[in-house]
């Protein structure tokens, strides 16, 4: 008994030491990540005018995409990190929905995944349905350029969607974020648009060139209402981890103290025995 409760020290000591250092990481993270969030919530607002104002004309116009139109695109913006709750699974299990009901309803889907770890959850079951990826995402602030950088390689990828939805979580607050989604238009389909005749002749270059900038206006938009809900995600699951690392050490500190005290009283048992037998 004597050597196992030896042992039993030497590995709660060893593990003590092991969270104690894992606390020191998670507890760095959180106020890493509650920075970087104060920077993103204080950018989110002025992109949300991006957003809204981007959609206004596709509403007012109330464009549809014909039924007939079968090439539809899903854009899912994620990032290239983890340790922030279910951000990116949310993404990917919506994504996984859209695809089966689409390609259920008889369309062709192709999807484009903004960061590395939306890649990493569909490779081994979706992979076929990859049109492009984008990694370095989510290491620094996303801004306009990085949104165009996105919409110009989708142009110049040859796909010729005629609808399709980018997939993103929209930032509430500190501790919930939604997955929602916007819709994009081609050129094709918001051109042929009957209810687009309210609007006096707009000339075809003026459309196209405003169809690329709503498309990256979106994209960054996405881009900064999730990096928002991630840091504030990623601030919440640090300091979840920080706490359940303070309990175990409680836990474990109090077990150490049990299992020494045992130690002490056995050998002074044994030393008090030991001088009656004299």
């Amino acid at each position: 008994g004597q050597v196992r409760n030896m042992a039993t020290l030497k590995d709660i000591t060893r593990r003590l030491k092991s969270i104690k250092n894992i606390q020191k990481i998670t507890k760095s993270m959180k106020m890493v990540s509650a920075a970087k969030y104060a920077r993103a919530e204080r950018e989110l607002k002025p992109a949300r005018i991006y957003g809204t104002g981007a959609l206004a004309l596709y509403e007012k116009a109330e464009i549809k995409a014909p039924e007939d139109k079968k090439k539809h695109l899903l854009i899912g913006v994620s990032s290239d990190r983890g340790l922030c709750g279910a951000i990116h699974t949310s993404i990917a299990k919506t994504l996984k929905n859209e695809i089966t009901n689409l390609s259920n309803a008889g369309k062709e889907v192709m999807v484009v995944g903004v960061g590395d770890k939306i890649r990493g959850l569909l490779q081994r079951t979706h992979a076929n349905y990859f049109l492009l990826t984008f990694k370095e995402v989510g290491r620094r602030p996303p801004s306009f350029g990085d949104a165009s950088i996105i919409a110009l390689e989708l142009l110049n990828s040859g796909y010729e969607f005629d609808q399709g939805s980018v997939i993103y979580n929209r930032f509430r607050s500190v501790i919930s974020y939604k997955t929602d989604e916007k819709p994009i238009f081609s050129f094709e389909t918001v051109a042929g648009s009957e209810s687009l005749s309210i609007y006096d002749d707009i000339d075809a270059d003026v459309l196209r060139n405003y169809q690329e900038f709503t498309l990256a206006n979106i994209l960054y938009y996405s881009l900064k209402e999730s990096t928002t809900s991630e840091q504030s995600a990623r601030m919440t699951a640090m300091d979840n981890a920080s706490k359940n690392a303070s309990e175990m050490i409680d836990k474990l500190t109090l077990t150490f103290n049990r299992t020494r005290q045992a130690v002490i009283t056995k050998e002074l048992i044994e030393i008090i025995s030991g001088a009656a037998a004299l």
